[in-house]
């Protein structure tokens, strides 16, 4: 297919982004504009054929660049003014972001000033679900308080349980979790990116969740498969976040079709822009261009999205119709 047609109708889905932190998500040209002699205008780390060598080096290069800038409400504002400008320039209508909940102990901010700044950057035409992502040993000082009053925060959809995935998850996390599910929040966890189907099936049996970030390698386990396919759970998945990480190989040995053939719902996000270089659009082209996926197959990924989106029955309903309405015209 040529690339232009590609491009034209990846641009004219009507998509979704359901797995985005907002600290990964920082524009690397706020961070050069802001000090250009401490951040090189083109490193490595955010080129196409880079990989990073571990998750705590990944880590290290996210932090090392994210933390400076995030020192205020005013920061969350502007940087998520900026993401989200470039949401709509990509023709995303849905945003699920995360922020660290971690953030309160090192900054004399609270989390709902970071929603409410994260909130105040929506511009119109862009419905945003805003979600507090913790690691899964969080649950101390400051943030122990926080997490057992954040599911009485009306402004806040859910949690996410994040971090470097071969942590244990620790034994507050279950009712934690039950808690916010009670009190309407929808309920996510890392898994099955740095460790494997185990922690899938953990995410989904012990948290309870049906929204698994990552999620690929339940892949390693068919019956966890089918536990995910029979539970309706969703995996949010990031093909180039999972190559540049080393996840996976390449995008062409990617299982996100074998997840979707086995019943899966599976979504296609970015993940952390700020570290690979990519924003969501990226992600549908190179699942086209190096994984040979149809125009039918990323039309129903955009599909999957709203799916699940916190939307109405009605805007739902819509949004497919206009998908069907893009492919037809594009494969006419």
């Amino acid at each position: 297919m040529a690339a232009s047609s590609l491009r034209a109708f990846i641009r004219a889905l009507p998509k979704t982004e359901t797995h985005l932190h907002i600290e990964g998500s920082l524009d690397y040209g706020l961070l050069r504009a802001w000090d250009p002699a401490r951040f090189a205008a083109d490193p490595a780390w955010r080129r196409p054929e880079f990989r990073f060598e571990s998750f705590p080096k990944f880590d290290e290069i996210l932090l090392g660049h994210a933390l400076p800038w995030f020192d205020s409400p005013e920061r969350y504002y502007e940087a998520a003014r900026v993401t989200f400008a470039q949401h709509v320039a990509q023709n995303v209508r849905y945003v699920e972001t995360s922020f660290h909940l971690g953030i309160v102990e090192f900054l004399p901010v609270s989390g709902r000033e970071i929603i409410a700044a994260i909130r105040a950057a929506v511009p119109p035409g862009l419905e945003v679900r805003i979600f507090a992502g913790m690691l899964r040993n969080n649950y101390h000082g400051a943030v122990k308080d926080v997490i057992d009053e954040m599911h009485t925060w009306d402004e806040l959809a859910g949690i996410d349980l994040h971090g470097f995935e071969q942590v244990p998850t620790e034994a507050w996390s279950e009712s934690v979790w039950q808690r916010a599910r009670e009190a309407g929040k929808v309920t996510k966890c890392h898994a099955g990116e740095f460790d494997g189907a185990a922690r899938v099936r953990e995410a989904i049996e012990v948290l309870g969740v049906t929204r698994v970030q990552h999620g690929v390698r339940a892949i390693e386990d068919d019956a966890v498969v089918a536990l995910a396919a029979e539970r309706g759970v969703t995996f949010d998945v990031c093909p180039l976040s999972n190559v540049k990480l080393q996840v996976v190989d390449s995008i062409a040995t990617h299982p996100l079709r074998r997840l979707r053939a086995a019943g899966v719902n599976c979504t296609v996000s970015s993940d952390d822009p700020l570290a690979f270089g990519n924003k969501v659009s990226d992600d549908y082209e190179a699942l086209a261009t190096e994984g040979d996926f149809s125009f039918a197959e990323l039309a129903d990924i955009a599909k999957a999205g709203w799916r699940v989106a916190d939307v109405s029955a009605e805007t739902r309903a819509t949004m497919e119709q206009e998908i069907d309405a893009v492919l037809a015209r594009f494969t006419a």
